[in-house]
């Protein structure tokens, strides 16, 4: 099965009354610091402060009636899990989230207020996913991956349909990497539509599995390691179905970004554009600080979500460049 731009059309069809239609801001630090326009998508004023929403949105208006009946189960490092929850409870759907200890208690928390059923497994998302597909083969759940499923990726390309109906001349979009859900359905959404457009990824330097994984050309397990971004953290599957290769056909180019590069777009994103935003979201702003993409016209960085500990935030904006790696 593959997914196209009618795929994507259809999916924004079908979730308007669970999301917003983001607003895309202009930021004169970043433009004056480039050369070039360059314009923030907040996804971290989303409903649940997460594009995550989207996919889930649509993979739950999606299930078919013994689906909604067994129940959906999922594993997440915080977002994809909270824009579950909130898409199940609205459908009035049994939810269950398995997460790993590296998860943190703001985004568990956060869950357990949507009236999901939490579950904290083992050190990575590689080991929560081992009790997941356990209980999918035994009490029935319908497994809604945070990223490799059709109608998840769908639902993220909506960013992608808004995103050229906001801005004309649109050169460039950077976009935050996990498993890849989120930028391959910017990609092919975009893609169709304008093929010149570049799509950059953007991920941590600790425990990147896609960016090592098309290093290598399959994918791979990496060890999920601390990190600011931590919604960006566990693997892309061994048998991955749908990502990988639209990353590797689609984006045309890989980036990652240090633990300081992150403190300091967070903090840039606070006091330059009064945005509340988490490490995820912020590596697009740490490539164009670092200059590790330097764009050509019309440039936007996609604020991935705003579900950051506010005490850790508070760290970074009074001036703190916080290494989750090596605390």
């Amino acid at each position: 099965m593959s997914i196209n731009l009618s795929d994507i059309k259809a999916a924004r069809e079908i979730i308007p009354d669970d999301c917003q239609f983001t607003r895309l801001i202009p930021s004169a630090s970043l433009t004056n610091h480039t050369g070039s326009p360059v314009y923030l998508k907040l996804e971290n004023q989303q409903l649940i402060s997460s594009f995550k929403i989207r996919g889930a949105a649509h993979a739950v208006k999606k299930l078919n009636d013994s689906q909604r009946k067994n129940g959906v189960i999922c594993v997440s490092s915080g977002n994809h899990g909270r824009g579950l929850a909130y898409a199940s409870a609205l459908a009035r759907v049994r939810c269950i989230v398995c997460m790993s200890s590296l998860v943190p208690q703001n985004k568990i928390n956060a869950i357990k207020a949507l009236g999901a059923e939490v579950q904290i497994i083992g050190n990575s998302q590689d080991e929560a996913q081992i009790a997941v597909d356990e209980m999918v083969a035994s009490e029935g759940f319908t497994y809604l991956s945070p990223f490799d499923h059709p109608d998840v990726i769908s639902g993220q390309g909506t960013i992608g349909l808004e995103l050229l109906e906001q801005i004309d001349n649109l050169q460039s979009v950077l976009v935050p990497v996990s498993g890849g859900g989120l930028i391959a359905g910017i990609a092919i959404a975009v893609k169709a539509i304008n093929p010149k457009i570049q799509v950059i990824g953007v991920s941590m330097e600790h425990g990147a599995a896609m960016y090592e994984s098309v290093q290598v050309g399959k994918p791979i397990e990496v060890e999920e390691l601390p990190s600011l971004a931590d919604a960006l953290g566990g693997g892309i599957g061994l048998d991955n179905s749908f990502t990988f290769d639209a990353v590797r056909t689609l984006v045309d180019k890989l980036i990652l970004v240090s633990e300081k590069e992150i403190s300091q777009a967070i903090r840039h994103a606070y006091w330059e554009d009064k945005q509340i935003i988490e490490g995820a979201g912020a590596v697009g702003i740490s490539a164009l600080i670092a200059r590790k993409f330097t764009p050509k016209g019309p440039t936007v960085a996609l604020i991935s979500g705003g579900n950051i500990d506010m005490q850790l935030h508070h760290r970074i904006i009074s001036g703190e460049d916080v290494d989750v790696y090596t605390e």
